[in-house]
């Protein structure tokens, strides 16, 4: 991505201002390069319109780069490709699509190659070392040694994995070497979602402390932080712009401005929200707890569009009422929260999973969602993530829900399941 030149860099401190924050001293030159006034936010965009990722370009590079999903094969089905002790909460592929990554709770994140599911384990340095790397510990005391990983990404160059959990901090890892090269304290509670922003090495972590924050990994260094959910950050993501998309247990999804330090308040109707994810830069996907997926529009405050009861159907044979909410003397509604949205990029093509029994594949239309296909798939789905190239799609899955264990399923393997993907 080729930058504009500008001014000095403007977060945080003066205006336009580079010396006062002390962690921007030792910024590259690269990164000096990069300007914050309007004009070069037009410039983004327009390497965003390059690149497919324009929310106007999003129906032609759909028809461009992916034609119709084929109904699969009655041979085609989910397959564990990678095996966990505990549920994996987090999945993630490499640009090239070869390589995969996947946290569980048991605390193993593992490095594998998608087409012979041979992996590799990243190990966890001594105490020493992780201070070194900037690592701080903190009470309480129990919960300082948790190695627990909830969240995970990769950048885009395949150079850095970043992970995060309970012990507060965000963890950066050389996929080359496989091993632990920074610690970012700044967080006061568990962080719970990680992403890159694409095409760079700036990194957005999102936790229960209710704060967004932006990390350069390349330098090492914080570069700022957002505020506004009132209750846990659950899900982030983002695209090429500098922005970041979250979902809280406050019922709301943040669109975070982050140059501008300012937010955009979407409320969601009636339900918490448990994932999201971009379509484009002005459409978006989120997953609820009553098994509705919903699309919604960068100038509408509420859904465009809701395909209710998307996976209401759960484990025992039960389902929701007809308007969608939950029957919570039953504890298997758990079953249909929808715990990961995932969009192929620069296409029309969306999956929702749940622990309902299978992952939905969808089309996002102009202003609606056409289910397409529904793939078989016992255990919660707490993490999905689309082949590049809309070849296959991956799913992490296990016996437990992402954040808790508010629902088990005793029948479901705990691993990495990949699914094949027919185009026309």
């Amino acid at each position: 991505m080729k930058h504009p030149k500008g001014g000095g860099f403007k977060r945080g401190g003066k205006k336009g201002s580079t010396d006062a924050d002390p962690f921007f001293e030792q910024e590259t030159k690269k990164r000096r390069k990069v300007s914050y006034d309007d004009e070069d936010i037009e410039s983004i965009d327009s390497d965003a319109e390059e690149n497919g990722f324009h929310g106007e370009d999003r129906k032609g590079a759909a028809e461009e780069e992916e034609d119709d999903v084929q109904e699969p094969l009655s041979s085609d089905e989910f397959s564990i490709i990678v095996k966990h002790r505990k549920s994996v909460v987090s999945v993630a592929l490499s640009d090239d699509d070869t390589r995969g990554f996947s946290a569980s709770k048991d605390g193993t994140i593992l490095h594998w190659d998608v087409s012979s599911g041979k992996s590799d384990k990243y190990k966890w340095p001594s105490d020493e070392v992780l201070k070194s790397h900037g690592m701080k510990v903190r009470e309480p005391r129990s919960k300082k040694h948790s190695r627990e990983s909830l969240a995970l990404a990769v950048s885009s160059d395949g150079r850095y994995l970043a992970t995060g959990g309970v012990d507060r901090h965000v963890h950066i890892w050389d996929v080359r070497t496989r091993e632990h090269v920074q610690a970012f304290p700044g967080h006061r509670n568990t962080v719970s979602c990680l992403c890159f922003r694409h095409g760079t090495a700036e990194l957005y972590s999102g936790s229960f402390d209710r704060s967004v924050k932006a990390w350069n990994v390349e330098d090492k260094a914080f570069v700022q932080d957002s505020f506004g959910h009132q209750d846990e950050i659950l899900a982030i993501d983002a695209l090429r712009k500098e922005r970041a998309l979250t979902v809280g247990r406050d019922r709301t999804m943040l669109l975070h401005k982050m140059p501008e330090t300012s937010r955009t308040i979407y409320r969601a109707p009636a339900s918490s929200l448990e994932s999201c994810c971009f379509i484009s830069d002005t459409e978006y996907l989120s997953g609820s707890d009553n098994g509705t997926v919903a699309l919604w529009g960068m100038l509408k405050k509420k859904p465009v569009f809701l395909l209710k009861n998307a996976h209401s159907i759960v484990a025992d044979g039960t389902t929701t009422n007809e308007n969608g909410d939950h029957d919570y003397v039953n504890s298997s509604t758990t079953n249909s929260w929808v715990s990961s949205v995932a969009v192929c990029r620069g296409s029309d093509l969306a999956a929702s999973g749940a622990g309902s029994g299978f992952v939905h594949l969808m089309a996002v239309e102009a202003g609606a969602i056409r289910p397409l296909f529904k793939l078989p798939l016992t255990g919660f789905v707490n993490s999905m993530a689309f082949a590049k190239s809309g070849k296959f799609l991956i799913a992490g899955v296990g016996q437990e829900t992402r954040f808790g264990r508010w629902g088990c399923i005793k029948s479901a393997q705990n691993g990495v399941a990949i699914h094949p993907l027919r185009l026309s």
